[in-house]
């Protein structure tokens, strides 16, 4: 079945990030000149999404607005004949009806999140796209994703997975590897979040992109509350392996954790860098930086 939707968890605090997310999502902190969410939003309309869902907390409606029309500036640009920065708003502006809103309401973790997107998927697959992780390729981690699911001509579910140094993967979610399917695709054997150091079957993380089947609903609904008392989706998913096949995918491109400040920075140095029009300008500038003692 086509993968027409995807949800996106944007009702997090981002507290890695204080305090500049004391009156600002995360999501609407900016990598070079969009803000977070529009670059997830951009990659799931590249890999065929048709139907946006977000799940939003207190202090969010930014974000709303931000998918919406702005007819004040739309009309100041024309005014002031900014044709240019016209194209730039049509460009990313969705169609009527393509994105819907709902509330978590209280913080209880990915898990839950996910599950208060349940009456808007329905009864289909869709994709997971968590807003604070960026993938600079072309094309993007989610169309790699999709391309694999229909490779298999299956009803599976997939995540996406990166390495990661073997002495930090009690900090993650973590996947045995099973049987591979080529290069990049392989049967997830097992899965365990953030594993006591030394017993990862692997040192394979999951990232932030997941394709699932709807039946992750019914376990979420009644899943008991795990790792920093949340409901985890990795909890889920472990849970719906019993009765479906769970795939990794090893996707091509860089991943940054925009969630982290560290991450954030390495995220606008690496998206100007590679954005023509600013490449040359920001490498003079890190120069200039470098060698100042």
């Amino acid at each position: 079945m086509k993968i027409r939707k995807a949800v996106f968890p944007v009702a997090g605090l981002g507290t890695r990030v204080l305090p500049a997310t004391k009156a600002m999502p995360k999501e609407m902190l900016t990598i070079v000149d969009k803000p977070l969410i529009q670059y997830v939003v951009d990659e799931a309309k590249e890999a065929g999404i048709e139907h946006f869902i977000f799940v939003t907390g207190r202090n969010k409606g930014v974000i709303e607005d931000h998918f919406d029309r702005m007819y004040e500036l739309d009309a100041t640009l024309a005014a002031r004949g900014k044709q240019a920065e016209i194209e730039i708003l049509a460009r990313d502006q969705s169609e009527a009806g393509a994105m819907s809103f709902t509330r978590q309401q209280a913080p209880l973790g990915l898990g839950h999140a996910v599950w208060c997107a349940r009456d808007i998927v329905g009864d289909e697959p869709f994709a997971v796209v968590l807003p604070d992780e960026l993938v600079l390729n072309a094309p993007g981690c989610l169309a790699q994703m999709i391309e694999a699911a229909n490779k298999l001509g299956e009803k599976s579910n997939l995540i996406a997975v990166e390495e990661v140094p073997a002495h930090l993967t009690h900090q993650y979610g973590i996947c045995g590897v099973g049987k591979r399917h080529g290069s990049t695709m392989f049967e997830v054997d097992g899965m365990v979040e953030k594993p006591p150091k030394g017993t990862a079957p692997s040192n394979l993380s999951i990232t932030g992109r997941y394709i699932l089947q709807s039946e992750i609903f019914r376990i979420l609904e009644t899943q008991e509350r795990g790792a920093g008392g949340e409901i985890q989706l990795t909890d889920a998913m472990i849970g719906l392996a019993r009765t479906q096949r769970f795939y990794g995918v090893e996707f091509e491109g860089e991943r940054h954790d925009c969630g982290s400040k560290a991450g954030f920075l390495r995220a606008n140095i690496a998206f100007g860098m590679a954005r023509a029009d600013l490449r040359d300008g920001l490498r003079a500038e890190m120069q200039h930086y470098l060698e100042r003692k």
